[in-house]
C-alpha cells in the first residue's frame, strides 16, 4: 500500500483527487492537508512513526505557508528531503515551474480539469515509483503531461 499525501487549499480539489484515487488500480492510503502549516505540521508526526509518505502531491497557492515554502522546507530537512514531491497545481507560469524543479521537485503537474485525465495523472505518477529512487523527471520531461 502506498501513502500519498495530498497539500490543497481547495476542498472541491481535495475530493475530486480523493475520488480518483479510489479509481486508480493501486492500493493507496491518502492523508488530506487544507494547507502547508497542516502538511508540515503531519509530517512532523507522520514521518517520526513510520512509515512516512510514498509521494506528496504539493498545491502551490496555499494560505499559511505556500507549496514553495513546504517545498523548500521538505528539501532542507533530512527526515523528509527524500520523500517524492508532485507538484500539483494550476499555475502553468513558466518561472515556478523552472524555480520548483531548481529546488527539487519530482515532477510538475498541471490540475487536470477532467476526472478520467486526473486518474490517468495519478496512476502515472504512482507507476513512477518515485518513492524507489527519489528520482527527479529529467527537465524535458519534468511537466508531466498525461490525457
Amino acid at each position: 500500500m502506498q501513502n500519498v499525501f495530498l497539500a490543497d487549499d481547495d476542498a472541491d480539489d481535495r475530493e475530486f483527487f480523493e475520488v480518483a484515487l479510489k479509481e486508480v488500480g493501486v492500493a493507496t492510503a491518502l492523508t488530506l492537508a487544507k494547507d502547508g502549516a497542516e502538511l508540515m505540521n503531519t509530517l512532523n508526526e507522520v514521518v517520526s512513526v513510520p512509515p512516512p509518505p510514498h509521494i506528496i502531491f504539493l498545491d502551490l497557492n496555499m494560505p499559511l505557508k505556500n507549496g514553495i515554502e513546504c517545498l523548500q522546507e521538505i528539501r532542507e530537512t533530512p527526515r523528509f528531503k527524500n520523500i517524492p514531491v508532485a507538484i500539483f497545481s494550476t499555475t502553468a507560469n513558466e518561472t515556478v515551474i523552472e524555480k520548483t524543479y531548481e529546488m527539487g521537485a519530482n515532477c510538475y503537474i498541471c490540475k487536470p480539469n477532467s476526472h478520467k485525465s486526473l486518474i490517468n495523472t495519478i496512476e502515472a505518477v504512482l507507476a513512477l515509483n518515485m518513492w524507489k529512487t527519489n528520482m527527479q523527471l529529467p527537465k524535458e520531461q519534468y511537466v508531466l503531461t498525461v490525457k
